[in-house]
């Protein structure tokens, strides 16, 4: 690496290891600000950049070189991400090449404990998969080089994705920081399932939480569970379904068995928590057949993974 490489430097911050304020620059969007993880290459001037306190993202986390069917990413290895995600867009300083930028977030990540999952430079990132493009332009074709690494922390893992091109110029950085959403926003209450499953006949639990690809329950979800066994105590008679359903992320098998999975682990938790009798419960996986919003994005999906309840 050149000498001028390092002497530039990137600066690069780790939540809860070093507390300095964001740079800025007088072109910057008004409103754009640093990502609190990972600084910008300096020179550089924020073009746009997003935050969401939870949502999720598919990164691109190994080869072969990524096609794409519309805008999903086939044929190279891809990572689904729940958490608190955030993106920046740089117009990258003049004089400065795709390779120095990209070193310098590179030895930026490796020093602050990051562990390198995957990368790629040119061709061999595919081709342009329109899923990625609003958030890192990763776009193969141009000269870009583009890097996703790790941290393992107690409090939860990071995950960091740069890709630098010279469409533009341009460098892109998103982080996500692995956590649960805040729980106890969907307020359950067994009078208005008992309402919806009088009505309709079936009402939607999003009060219900597990991590990523798991079927376990999370403690998150203790409210709305509590609902349900109350509105079983007081309908003794009534028997239900309990069908777990998922967004359409992932292939078809896979999310058929983790919504029967997530439903038996409901039926498990009333049964053996609030002592449900098994026999009034029936759990079934529907995976992503009964979608209730279009899987096209993130508000959909969210809508679609869910477990309900449904009237024998």
């Amino acid at each position: 690496m050149k000498t001028k490489v390092a002497t530039v430097g990137l600066l690069l911050l780790v939540s809860g290891l070093v507390a300095v304020p964001a740079s800025t620059a007088p072109d910057d969007k008004d409103g754009g600000k640093d990502l609190p993880i990972v600084s910008r290459y300096p020179g550089s001037e924020i073009d746009n950049f997003d935050n969401k306190a939870f949502d999720e993202i598919t990164l691109i986390t190994g080869g072969p070189a990524c096609e794409c069917d519309g805008t999903k990413i086939t044929t190279c290895k891809t990572q689904h991400l729940e958490g608190k995600i955030s993106w920046v867009s740089y117009n990258s300083p003049n004089g400065r090449s795709v390779l120095e930028i990209y070193r310098n977030y590179e030895q930026a990540l490796q020093k602050a404990g990051f562990q390198p999952v995957y990368s790629c430079k040119d061709a061999e990132c595919g081709s342009d998969c329109g899923q990625l493009r609003n958030q890192l332009d990763y776009i193969g074709g141009w000269n870009n080089r583009y890097l996703v690494a790790k941290l393992s922390r107690p409090t939860g893992d990071v995950w960091a994705a740069v890709n630098v091109s010279d469409y533009g110029p341009r460098n892109n950085v998103m982080t996500v920081e692995m956590k649960p959403m805040e729980a106890g926003l969907v307020r359950v209450s067994a009078a208005d399932l008992a309402s919806d499953l009088a009505k309709t006949g079936h009402t939607a639990l999003y009060g219900i939480y597990f991590d990523t690809g798991k079927a376990d329950v999370k403690p998150e979800s203790e409210p709305a569970l509590a609902e349900v066994a109350k509105l079983l105590k007081q309908q003794p008679a009534i028997k239900l379904i309990v069908a777990g359903h998922t967004d359409n992320v992932g292939d078809f098998a896979s999310n058929m068995d983790l919504s029967k999975r997530r439903a038996q682990a409901v039926v498990q938790a009333l049964s053996t928590k609030y002592l449900v009798g098994a026999t009034r419960l029936n759990a079934q996986g529907l995976g992503q057949c009964a979608p209730v919003a279009s899987n096209d994005d993130d508000a959909g999906r969210a809508r679609n993974r869910r477990v309900e309840l449904v009237k024998q």
